[in-house]
């Protein structure tokens, strides 16, 4: 098995992200899987190293990476030590970010070529990060396959209703209430999604995107609604929707994970992700 950690991909916007990738060397070409975090995320949040080790061990190339304004930073790539940045983060970004890590799947030479089928890849994506998986499928050709878990149907809905203290202020803060920080989301992130309302609405990218996409959504998510999970699958007439029974936002699996095994609702969505890129294949 070959993992590299910490592997540091360049973007356009200066601000270099971190990458983590597993594959298991048989010299076969393998299906990519590229995972993408959610709001208040991270590469190595939770369980999602047992995550990376599931699709190795089953004959995937596994990549995880920070979104370069995620909060964390080369140094500390867990957590949120740059606020600013996190502050400062932007759709586009987030898109911008998953380009380069296609742009880096296909020309790295870090990896063995022949283990890499790069007609193959992947994208899922967790909560936002799912929307951002969809907006990103309806762009790029090269994903050929789109994977969601427990993830949003809109961005502009999470938005407050009155936005006009954020725009005189600039900045409003959340709190995260695992670390207890007071996270920054400046008023650009609401600039930039209305400078691109339509092509950013997931409605739009996923009736555009032609690509086979899996649906997994618990059924006792209190943080997006499974009604959300319905309304994709309602959108795109390529997709499979997966509900799991009792499972939450993160299903059942909290962070930091010390457990020795997953949650069965993370073992489900594991085994059905799988099982569709297999389908795929």
């Amino acid at each position: 098995m070959i993992i590299r950690n910490k592997i540091l991909i360049n973007n356009t916007i200066g601000k270099p992200m971190v990458l983590d990738v597993g594959l298991k060397s048989d010299n076969k070409p393998k299906p990519i899987v590229i995972f993408a975090h959610g709001f208040k995320g991270f590469k190595d949040w939770g369980h999602f190293n047992e995550v990376m080790d599931f699709f190795v061990t089953n004959e995937c190339v596994f990549l995880k990476f920070n979104f370069s304004h995620n909060g964390g930073t080369v140094e500390q790539p867990i957590d949120f030590p740059d606020l600013d940045a996190f502050g400062k983060n932007t759709i586009t970004k987030e898109l911008n970010d998953v380009s380069h890590v296609l742009d880096w799947i296909h020309t790295t030479e870090e990896l063995p070529k022949e283990e890499l089928d790069i007609n193959d890849i992947t994208l899922i994506g967790h909560s936002r990060g799912g929307g951002i998986a969809m907006l990103a499928a309806s762009m790029d050709v090269r994903i050929k396959t789109i994977i969601t878990w427990a993830a949003i149907s809109d961005f502009e809905r999470r938005l407050p209703s009155d936005l006009s203290e954020w725009k005189t202020k600039g900045v409003v803060y959340i709190e995260n209430t695992r670390t207890k920080q007071q996270m920054p989301m400046y008023y650009s992130f609401v600039e930039d999604l209305f400078a691109n309302k339509d092509k950013y609405k997931i409605e739009n990218a996923i009736k555009k995107a032609n690509q086979p996409h899996l649906i997994i959504h618990g059924d006792s998510d209190l943080t997006v609604s499974i009604e959300e999970a319905k309304q994709l699958n309602e959108w795109n007439e390529k997709a499979v929707l997966k509900i799991i029974t009792g499972a939450n936002h993160t299903f059942d699996i909290s962070h930091p994970h010390q457990e020795e095994q997953l949650s069965e609702a993370a073992k489900k969505v594991l085994t059905y992700s799988l099982a569709f890129i297999n389908k795929m294949d």
